[in-house]
């Protein structure tokens, strides 16, 4: 079945919506399942099979990025992984550290002889470069990937030429954008409809108080934003471990304690709002001077996702005004209690 009449099936089934940014790419999509169809020769003197140019599609949030880039993983017959950019660094981390364990001194190659040997096709998620050390990594392990005949297919929210942009040495970075370049397909996406926002439209952002309907309702909403599909997501900073529980496409899903109740501060809430476009915080208690730590770190993170346009879906002991109604701190938490009533309402976090 080519990557067309599955999008037909889908769009008959009722399961999707035909957009013309989305048929634009298909083309580009069949182009990489077709010839990643083709036979590889075997055999002792077998050679690296030829390079098929891969693809980057990036554009806006929710405009089905992830869906087309998952419509065509599961149409590629061949040895595949399918990564979200983030927990496939964090793994190349892992590898490199065994490696060095072992004695070897360049560390990257074993990593990119692994992934030669596992697959021919690795598509990510939501490739976005924040950190100089993974900025210093990519490009030698993508060049050996390109070298050996991995295709690459990735989605990003920004074109290749803002990767990592402002960062720290950027100038070591740009050759690798110039790689990306020379061995992938550049597209946008360019839609004009945020499919994740429709899946929100209207929808009920804060339940309250904390029952068995609220979670049932969260779990309905979690289920149509993820499909069933979700990994543990790990982020690294500055040596600390923010973990979310649940992940999938740029959503995450995490309980209160998860993240206000470990020593975690604004650092670590940027890398969060870095990483996903909606966040599910489970049962947020009252507040007051008895938990006054996890209160401020409550502050931080509603703070730092506003910013972040991030939206945010709860289940809280209270509405916004009566979480926090007695102890040091409750005159600042009226702005996190406005912040939280503006972050509810419907289109909140489009731009």
């Amino acid at each position: 079945m080519t990557i067309q009449q599955a999008y037909q099936a889908a769009i008959d089934a009722g399961t999707l919506t035909e957009d013309p940014a989305q048929l634009a790419v298909l083309p580009e999509l069949e182009r990489v399942r077709a010839a990643l169809a083709q036979p590889v020769k075997s055999g002792l003197f077998r050679k690296a099979p030829p390079p098929i140019p891969g693809l980057y599609m990036w554009g806006g949030v929710g405009r089905g990025k992830s869906m087309l880039m998952d419509l065509l993983y599961d149409h590629v017959d061949a040895p595949k992984q399918r990564r979200h950019f983030h927990a496939f660094m964090q793994w190349v981390h892992a590898e490199m550290t065994q490696a060095r364990k072992r004695g070897v001194d360049d560390a990257i190659a074993p990593v990119a002889a692994k992934l030669a040997d596992d697959v021919r096709f690795l598509a990510f998620d939501e490739m976005q470069i924040t950190d100089i050390t993974d900025a210093m990594l990519v490009g030698r392990l993508f060049e050996a990937l390109f070298k050996a005949g991995v295709t690459v297919v990735t989605t990003s929210n920004r074109p290749p030429d803002d990767l990592y942009k402002d960062g720290l040495n950027r100038q070591l970075f740009v050759p690798f954008i110039g790689l990306l370049k020379d061995h992938m397909v550049i597209h946008e996406l360019a839609s004009d409809t945020d499919y994740r926002q429709d899946r929100l439209a209207g929808a009920q952002s804060y339940f309250t108080p904390i029952d068995a309907a609220a979670r049932m309702a969260i779990d309905d909403i979690w289920e149509r934003l993820s499909g069933g599909k979700s990994e543990t997501l790990t982020l690294h900073v500055k040596g600390r471990e923010v973990t979310l529980p649940l992940f999938h496409n740029g959503v995450a899903r995490a309980k209160f304690y998860d993240l206000c109740g470990k020593y975690l501060g604004a650092a670590d809430y940027l890398a969060l709002a870095d990483a996903v476009r909606v966040l599910i915080l489970d049962e947020i208690p009252t507040l007051s001077r008895n938990n006054f730590n996890e209160a401020k770190r409550f502050v931080t993170l509603i703070d730092t996702l506003y910013e972040a346009k991030v939206r945010l879906i709860c289940s809280a002991a209270a509405k916004p005004e009566m979480l926090y109604v007695e102890g040091e701190g409750t005159f600042e938490f009226e702005r996190t209690a406005s912040r939280l009533r503006e972050m509810q309402s419907d289109g909140w976090g489009q731009s």
